[in-house]
């Protein structure tokens, strides 16, 4: 620790890029998912956002698990469910924010998903952060 908590905040940011390089990876299978479900296969559209957001949230977990957070916790299963909590409670207000700017606002599907996707990165950064990968 350094004067101010310089090295705090450093290993925060730190922490934050390589959540959002994580998350880059979880958004592109997330949107891929979603426009395969939706476009290709008809599927309505949340439960495509859905799909996408459950099979990102596990790749998620992954990366920020061995890379992001670098966590020894020996309870693998434990962890993931608290992770899924934070990435279902990241969906819900995922899907909101969708539906409000579709809705409200009458926003394009693919606009609104990037901005309830930007929303919500800073949701499950801090909750994973706080939650999931919490030091004891």
């Amino acid at each position: 620790m350094t004067i101010f908590g310089i090295e705090i905040l450093d290993d925060l940011i730190f922490k934050f890029l390589r959540f959002c390089v994580v998350g880059g990876l979880g958004t592109v299978i997330d949107f891929g998912i979603t426009y395969i479900c939706k476009e290709k296969l008809g599927w309505n559209k949340y439960l495509s956002n859905t799909l996408g957001f459950a099979i990102s949230a596990t790749v998620n977990y992954y990366f920020n698990r061995i890379w992001t957070f670098e966590s020894h916790n020996q309870d693998i299963v434990g962890e993931y469910f608290k992770f899924l909590a934070v990435a279902i409670t990241g969906l819900i207000i995922n899907n909101i924010i969708l539906w409000v700017m579709q809705n409200k606002f009458n926003q394009n599907f693919w606009i609104s998903k990037v901005i309830a996707t930007g929303l919500t990165i800073v949701w499950n950064f801090f909750a994973s952060k706080a939650i999931t990968f919490a030091k004891d």
